[in-house]
């Protein structure tokens, strides 16, 4: 028995024996390798028998490809382009490389050699780690969402003068979010797919039914009058009360038809002091004002301009009151004063009625922004504007685009809209505060997009003649920066938003 088990354990002294010359042997066959071991991949690319360097190049080159061309997202015949540096997109592209070189490098002689010898039979795929910054991602496709053309539109109304107008909104698609944002970190990770197009995932909805009797609790107020503290360092403004001029029964009367739009009446009591009452001192210091320039001579770009300004003028906002660019400008339609300009619609240059406001709203943004309040919601538009710099533009749309902003001051603020001969200036009124800062608005071009030709077949022209119907123009990617200054120190300095502008395509009709 013990001279079996002695020549049990010789055979196996012999076999282990044999096993390290072989992994000796194997290591040095080995050891002058300096690439990465055969079959190995990262993030489906293969980076087999590659130097380090090599691989990295490799795949910061394919990256980098990606990045120029970023991701277009279409939906129908609307295309929107969204950026990597949108999205705080950030890979860890050293972690990936060290670990694909470091696969029969990291341990000892034998299991080193497993892991070469295992690479022969079975692939090793090495993902990439991404940062992504989920937040900028969610608001990307918030944004996107209200530029689509057939979007749903919830109901939403507005006060003119003594009328309640209620829209009833309409059916239409809303984004799935979820999916959305999947297929765009998947299109991301996968580094080797140079597709970069995304058809945006939808689905139909209907609006919300119309709920009176919560409008008529939200629009319900009692008027109050205005009055200035004997310091003036205390002003409390005036309040007109409002309330329905029917009955709730009789308002869901008129609102059983079926309409776009229904007009109810109010009962408005004004207050008997109005700030107005109150002099110069109610609002003392200029506190930001913006200046954009536009062309008068286009009369319908400047009635809409001019007719906006009137309603935006003299607007006062409370402390802690967030005010809506749509709600006080009112919707834009022909019977309420507005004319059909050149406006931005649906990735489109199109006539709309009450083009040109978005100047207005662009301008209030900027003026805003140097009056440090909290915006609250902001969109760009689909292409350059020519009146601000890129990033520095606020487009709005009845339904679905509003400037929001909320007065974060202690104390009310008075907008000024200024209108005429060309110049829209913003002026913003209020009290100066111990806290205030000094503040500059700074944008720059990350990134261009080249504009494109498209040629439409038009029969009506003579043979082998050809012409331009829009001239086109690049688009670009931005940043724009807020830095406040105190004293003439810098504290702070944060990017308030990054923009895609997309490329005006030239357009040429040719037979």
């Amino acid at each position: 028995m013990n001279k079996i088990n002695l020549k049990n354990v010789t055979k196996i002294s012999i076999l282990i024996g044999l096993l390290i010359f072989i992994s000796i042997i194997f290591s040095l066959l080995n050891m002058g390798n300096d690439k990465i071991y055969k079959n190995i991949f990262i993030q489906g690319i293969n980076v087999s028998k590659k130097e380090k360097i090599e691989a990295e190049e490799e795949i910061k080159n394919l990256y980098n490809q990606k990045v120029e061309k970023g991701i277009t997202l279409k939906h129908n015949e609307l295309n929107l382009n969204i950026s990597y540096e949108q999205l705080g997109v950030s890979p860890n592209f050293d972690k990936a490389l060290q670990e694909a070189y470091g696969i029969g490098r990291t341990g000892n002689i034998i299991t080193n050699n497993y892991a070469i010898l295992f690479t022969n039979f079975i692939k090793r795929n090495i993902p990439i780690d991404y940062n992504i910054n989920k937040e900028n991602l969610e608001l990307c496709i918030n944004d996107i969402e209200s530029k689509l053309p057939d979007l749903k539109l919830d109901a939403s109304y507005y006060i003119e003068g003594n009328e309640l107008i209620i829209s009833s909104g309409k059916n239409g698609v809303t984004i799935e979010k979820e999916k959305l944002e999947d297929l765009i970190i998947k299109n991301i990770e996968n580094i080797s797919d140079e597709n970069n197009i995304i058809d945006i995932p939808v689905k139909e909805e209907e609006p919300e039914r119309i709920n009176i009797e919560k409008i008529a609790n939200e629009i319900k107020k009692d008027p109050k009058n205005a009055y200035l503290s004997e310091d003036s360092s205390e002003l409390h403004v005036d309040e007109d009360g409002i309330e329905l001029g029917i009955s709730i029964e009789e308002a869901k009367e008129i609102l059983a038809e079926e309409k776009e739009e229904y007009i109810l009446p109010l009962n408005i009591t004004e207050a008997s002091t109005k700030v107005a009452d109150l002099g110069e001192n109610a609002f003392p210091n200029l506190l930001a004002t913006y200046t954009t320039n536009y062309d008068a001579s286009n009369i319908n770009r400047d009635n809409n301009i001019v007719l906006a300004a009137s309603k935006l003028n003299g607007s006062i906002i409370s402390p802690g009151e967030e005010f809506s660019y749509n709600k006080t400008v009112g919707k834009r339609t022909i019977e309420n004063g507005y004319k059909e300009a050149k406006a931005y619609a649906g990735g489109k240059v199109v006539l709309d009625v009450g083009g040109g406001i978005c100047q207005l709203s662009s301008t209030l943004y900027n003026s805003v922004l140097l009056a440090n309040l909290e915006v609250t919601d902001r969109h760009n538009h689909y292409f350059k504007t020519s009146y601000v710099p890129e990033g520095q533009d606020a487009t709005v749309s009845w339904g679905s685009l509003d400037f929001k902003f909320k007065n974060n001051r202690k104390y009310p603020i008075k907008i000024e809209a200024r209108v005429g001969e060309g110049v829209a200036t913003i002026n913003i009124y209020g009290v100066k505060q111990e806290d205030d800062y000094n503040v500059i608005i700074e944008s720059k071009v990350t990134n261009i997009i080249e504009s494109k030709t498209e040629y439409q077949t038009d029969y009506t022209l003579e043979k082998g003649t050809q012409i331009v119907t829009q001239k086109g123009e690049n688009g670009c990617t931005s940043e724009t920066y807020k830095s406040l200054i105190r004293n003439g120190v810098l504290i702070s300095k944060e990017l308030i938003s990054t923009d895609t502008y997309n490329a005006l395509p030239t357009i040429i009709k040719k037979n």
